[in-house]
C-alpha cells in the first residue's frame, strides 16, 4: 500500500521514522477506501430499493435496521486503535526518546519573515551567546562574536546541511510570527513559536543525492520548461560522440534544444534540489518565498563543509 501511495503522489521518505508514519497513512487510506466503497454501494442500493416505482407512497417511519450503528461503532473502534496503537506511541517516541546531544548533530533554527536562519555550534560543540539587541541584517540570530564560544559558530540563511545516518536535534524558535518548519521528504513538521525553543529530532537515512536519483524520471525533449529547476541525471553525447550534457548539469532551454537537436527524444531528469525546508503555516504576504535548501550529506561531505565554513570565519578574523 505504501508503494501505491508513492505512485499516487506520496513523496519518498528519507528518515528512520518515515516508514512508521507512512504505514499509518496507508492504514488510514485503506479505511477511507473501505468506507468510500461501502457507503457508495449502500447509496446505490438505497436508490434502487426505495425507487419511486416500487414505493409510490412515502414511508415516514424509515428503515429499522441497526447496520449503520454497527458500522459507526466499527469505524470508531478502528480509529481508537489507530490513535492508541499507532499515533500515540509514535508521538511519544518523538517527544520522549531524544538521543543524547553528544551523539547527535545539534542545530538551532530561527524563523523569521521570510527566512530560515541556521546556527551551528562549530568545532567546540558549544553554542555562543546570542542577544536580540545584536540582531542585524548580517547577524540574523544576534550572535555575540565577543563570546569565546561564538568564535567558531557558523550561521547560514536558508541553507541547512546535515550528515546522513546520525541523529539530528533541531531547536526551533521564531523572531516574529508562528511559522511551521517542514521537511516533507524526511517526515518532519513542527511549529516555530516566538518566545519558545522547541526541540525536534530525526535520523536521516538517505542523502539528497540518493533521493534525487530515486525521484528521477524520463522527460520528453519536446516538453516546455516552465520554471522547473531540473538537472540531467546521466551523461549525454551527440552523434559524433561529444559530450553535450554532463550528469547533474542544470537543464535550461538552451541545453534542452541542444539535446533535441542531437536526436534525443527522452532524457533522464530530476529536481535540482528535491529536499528543502518549507513553511507549512501562512505567515504573511511573503509566505511563498519562505523556502530553504536542505542538503543531507555523507559524513565526509558534511565535515568538509564545516571546515570550509570555518575557513571563512578565519579569513574574516584576519581581515
Amino acid at each position: 500500500m505504501i508503494e501505491l501511495l508513492h505512485r499516487l503522489g506520496l513523496s519518498l521518505d528519507g528518515s528512520a521514522h518515515g516508514p512508521e508514519i507512512d504505514s499509518m497513512l496507508a492504514i488510514v487510506h485503506w479505511l477511507m477506501l473501505l468506507l468510500f466503497v461501502g457507503w457508495s454501494a449502500y447509496f446505490v442500493y438505497v436508490l434502487f430499493k426505495f425507487r419511486q416505482k416500487k414505493n409510490p407512497t412515502a414511508n415516514y417511519h424509515g428503515t429499522k435496521t441497526r447496520l449503520s450503528t454497527y458500522v459507526e461503532v466499527g469505524v470508531a473502534v478502528v480509529e481508537v486503535v489507530l490513535i492508541v496503537g499507532y499515533a500515540v506511541p509514535l508521538w511519544s517516541q518523538r517527544v520522549d526518546d531524544f538521543p543524547p546531544e553528544e551523539q547527535s548533530t545539534v542545530v538551532r533554527v530561527v524563523a523569521e519573515q521570510f527566512a530560515w536562519n541556521t546556527h551551528y555550534a562549530g568545532a567546540d560543540g558549544v553554542f555562543g551567546k546570542t542577544d536580540i539587541k545584536l540582531v542585524t541584517g548580517i547577524n540574523p540570530v544576534g550572535l555575540d562574536r565577543s563570546d569565546p564560544n561564538a568564535k567558531d559558530d557558523i550561521v547560514t540563511v536558508n541553507n541547512l546541511n546535515l550528515p546522513v545516518g546520525k541523529p539530528v536535534i533541531i531547536y526551533l524558535t521564531s523572531k516574529d510570527v508562528i511559522h511551521s518548519f517542514a521537511l516533507p521528504l524526511y517526515r518532519v513538521k513542527q511549529d516555530a513559536i516566538p518566545g519558545e525553543r522547541i526541540p525536534i529530532w530525526f535520523v536521516p537515512t538517505k542523502t539528497t543525492t540518493q533521493l534525487k536519483e530515486e525521484m528521477a524520471w524520463y522527460m520528453s525533449t519536446d516538453a516546455t520548461l516552465r520554471g522547473a529547476d531540473l538537472v540531467v541525471m546521466q551523461e549525454y553525447t551527440n552523434r559524433e560522440g561529444e559530450v553535450i550534457a554532463e550528469k547533474y548539469q542544470y537543464l535550461d532551454s538552451e541545453l534542452l534544444e541542444t539535446l533535441r537537436a542531437a536526436g534525443l527524444r527522452r532524457i533522464f531528469v530530476s529536481q535540482d534540489q528535491p529536499t528543502e525546508i518549507s513553511c507549512a503555516q501562512l505567515c504573511g504576504l511573503g509566505h511563498f518565498r519562505m523556502r530553504g535548501s536542505l542538503t543531507i550529506m555523507t559524513p565526509e561531505e558534511y565535515q568538509a563543509w564545516l571546515e570550509e565554513e570555518a575557513s571563512y570565519l578565519q579569513t574574516d578574523d584576519e581581515g
